[in-house]
């Protein structure tokens, strides 16, 4: 299993509670097989203080308690109510559309950077269908989660790659909005709901 980027630690947990937390998930073992032991569940704080070694203060390291063992409640419960979003959002979601995508991930030739660009078109043609109501940057990331979520259920074989191209598109796209999510002084109850 390989360890995941410290700057993407975050994305990488969301998604996987995502998914994991997800109804209609199909392929659960495949997605187990992504998760590693070596997911730091960070605080989301990039204030927080740098140590001699290159630790940030505050976080879980091998193990060992740095800091309330909350962010992974906190993770989750904020994956849960973006799956339930999602799976509202699902009726604006086309077949043509996840089968475009899954012929893009298919495509070997393609680099990632190229899908990451493909996948943020998509989304700017499906967040027009959204209610304009919903806060426009949580709809993109509820849709690029739940659209990976439907690409791996039509093609479980491509999990590992659509996981990872989803993680690098959320760090690209909603790092600082996923920080602000997930940070303890963030009022996530007080947003208003869909």
């Amino acid at each position: 299993m390989e360890q995941v980027d410290g700057s993407l630690q975050m994305e990488h947990a969301l998604l996987f509670t995502f998914l994991e937390v997800s109804s209609d998930c199909n392929f659960r073992e495949q997605l187990y097989s992504l998760h590693s032991p070596q997911v730091i569940w960070c605080r989301a704080n990039d204030d927080d203080e740098l140590q001699t070694d290159g630790n940030r203060s505050g976080h879980f390291q091998n193990g060992e308690l740095g800091v309330p063992p909350t962010n992974e409640e906190v993770i989750r419960l904020i994956a849960a109510r973006l799956a339930e979003i999602g799976d509202q959002l699902d009726k604006e979601i086309q077949g043509r559309v996840v089968n475009d995508l899954v012929d893009h991930f298919r495509n070997e030739n393609l680099s990632n950077e190229e899908i990451i660009r493909h996948i943020s078109r998509v989304l700017g043609e499906l967040i027009r269908a959204i209610p304009s109501d919903m806060e426009q940057e949580r709809a993109k990331l509820v849709l690029a989660m739940h659209l990976a979520k439907k690409i791996m259920n039509t093609v479980p074989s491509l999990v590992q790659r659509v996981f990872n191209t989803t993680v690098n598109y959320m760090n690209q796209q909603f790092h600082d909005y996923i920080a602000d999510m997930v940070s303890p002084t963030a009022l996530w109850e007080s947003q208003p709901a869909l």
